[in-house]
């Protein structure tokens, strides 16, 4: 007796459900751009690597399975680079991508599988929520158990947070339960042109806010690369999933281990001579911080985060010497470099992020304090600055500060970490409060009784300048050296090599816990 009427039905099922959604649809996508799911697992994993799982999830009503229909998820494991992941994607070309039961069942296996392996999870997004007609089982599955998973899904997405990287991409219109866990994810991406994300699509806010409005009026990259709702945007698909492949390039497997060691032959010791001139003598005029930083890390290696929200503030990753770092900077393009509400939130995620994959920060100090104004004020600016700075004080990571120019008020402790090391440039200057904003506070009535106020004004500002010079905080030790621009570099490559052991200890203790914050 044989077995192969079985096995034929596998081979069947499994030939349906590589069909997908058909050569039609499939060819539709392509005309809108986008492509179908197996296409990007190949994109983004190493060649051949892709092993599925699941590949026969579905239903059938007809007792023969003749009518069987695929899930509309694909998942399984993989390698990135040689080292392993687990890959999740969502097939629009079948029900717009509308979740069934199997596939979220799919989806809750692809995180409780990368838990358990210790593995990064990738997830690629593109549907728009639970399929009305494909969860009938919802409450209920024909098997006649209780179908819990939607609780589950969020406490397997909590797991997976606190314990391995998780990134997730946006490649076409995400609405409901697929944009919450585009954002459950250590970073998220949306394609410029071809994603949406929203909580509800345009025929649900028609219906209960009676706006009428389009995807792209609702939830365009335009709308959510500056909102941080999402942190990075892409230019196209590709762009997407190459920098999935960068960001975990730089993090470990999971919080239990240390970042990878990537060798890209800059030469520790290099000393740059463009640093001894980037700083402006003119205290007023700005520079490129992205420049400055360029020269100092490895070379190529910075890969920036949340570029297009909380603009005064940089982050990203780099590495130094091949080991993997977070940088963390100010942008006096944008708001004068100053800690706006946007910024400070996006300094606290970003060091939770750093002090759970083990990534020591390097911090380029620009900072003229928190943002001042009406603005400023609506937007809640001193909670979200003692939130990111009960953030940064509670990291275990080692903290190295490089003071460039301004360094004031509360919000240069942003900034310096516990424990860090700090260093400055000659061009550093700090304070209370900047030089300009200092002599208005205490000197107004005698810049107003000068025959010449401004002339009055720039001669007080002088003599504060000067006060705020970094030689006599040097001196005192308020910072632990003041070197040359150009030995920036090999003065942080010795600190990254000095810091190995601590490190390795703060690996060993796995995921940080917080405290509650303002």
């Amino acid at each position: 007796m044989s077995w192969k009427p079985e096995v034929d039905e596998i081979e069947r099922r499994r030939a349906r459900a590589l069909e997908m959604g058909g050569k039609q649809a499939v060819a539709k996508h392509h005309e809108r751009g986008r492509n179908n799911v197996r296409e990007r697992i190949s994109q983004l994993v190493d060649r051949d690597s892709f092993r599925e799982r699941g590949r026969i999830a579905g239903h059938s009503e007809a007792e023969d399975g003749s009518d069987f229909q695929p899930t509309g998820v694909v998942m399984g494991t993989a390698e990135i680079a040689g080292r392993p992941v687990v890959v999740c994607g969502d097939d629009f070309t079948i029900r717009g991508g509308a979740y069934s039961e199997a596939g979220l069942k799919k989806g809750l296996y692809a995180e409780e599988l990368a838990v358990k392996r210790r593995m990064p999870l990738v997830r690629m997004l593109e549907a728009g929520g639970a399929s009305i007609a494909g969860t009938r089982g919802a409450t209920r599955g024909r098997s006649g158990y209780d179908w819990t998973a939607p609780p589950m899904l969020n406490v397997r997405s909590l797991e997976s947070m606190q314990s391995i990287p998780v990134v997730c991409v946006a490649l076409g219109p995400c609405a409901g339960f697929p944009a919450g866990r585009l954002v459950a994810s250590h970073l998220s991406i949306m394609t410029k042109h071809t994603s949406q994300v929203l909580t509800a699509g345009p025929a649900v806010v028609a219906q209960t806010m009676k706006e009428v409005v389009t995807k792209e009026e609702l939830g365009s990259a335009e709308i959510h690369g500056r909102n941080g709702m999402v942190d990075n945007v892409a230019e196209d698909e590709t762009d997407a999933l190459r920098m999935a492949q960068k960001f975990l390039s730089y993090l470990p497997g999971h919080c239990g281990e240390a970042p990878p060691y990537f060798d890209v032959g800059d030469q520790e010791n290099r000393r740059e001579e463009k640093l001894l001139t980037i700083i402006p003598r003119l205290r007023r005029r700005a520079y490129k911080m992205r420049k400055l930083i360029e020269h100092v890390v490895d070379r190529q290696s910075f890969f920036e985060i949340g570029a297009l929200w909380g603009r005064s503030q940089i982050t990203g990753l780099a590495r130094m010497n091949g080991h993997s770092i977070g940088i963390l900077a100010n942008d006096c393009h944008h708001d004068s470099g100053s800690m706006t509400a946007d910024g400070a939130a996006k300094i606290r995620r970003f060091v939770e992020l750093c002090d759970l994959f083990h990534l020591p920060i390097v911090s380029f100090v620009d900072e003229p304090g928190f943002a001042v104004g009406t603005e400023a004020e609506r937007a809640g600016t001193i909670r979200a600055g003692m939130n990111a700075m009960f953030a940064v004080m509670q990291t275990g990571v080692p903290w190295f500060a490089c003071v460039l120019r301004r360094s004031y008020g509360v919000a240069q402790g942003i900034h310096l970490g516990p424990g860090a090391t700090v260093v400055a440039w000659p061009s550093a200057m700090s304070g209370a409060l900047p030089v300009e904003s200092g002599v208005e506070l205490a000197f107004r009535r005698e810049i107003e009784a000068a025959k010449d106020s401004a002339a009055r004004r720039a001669e007080l500002e002088e003599e504060m300048a000067k006060a705020q010079s970094v030689m006599p905080r040097a001196e005192e030790l308020g910072v632990h050296d003041l070197i040359d621009p150009r030995e920036t570099r090999p003065v942080i490559c010795d600190w990254i090599r000095e810091i190995q052991p601590a490190l390795a200890d703060h690996a060993r203790s796995g995921a940080p816990r917080y405290s509650i914050r303002p």
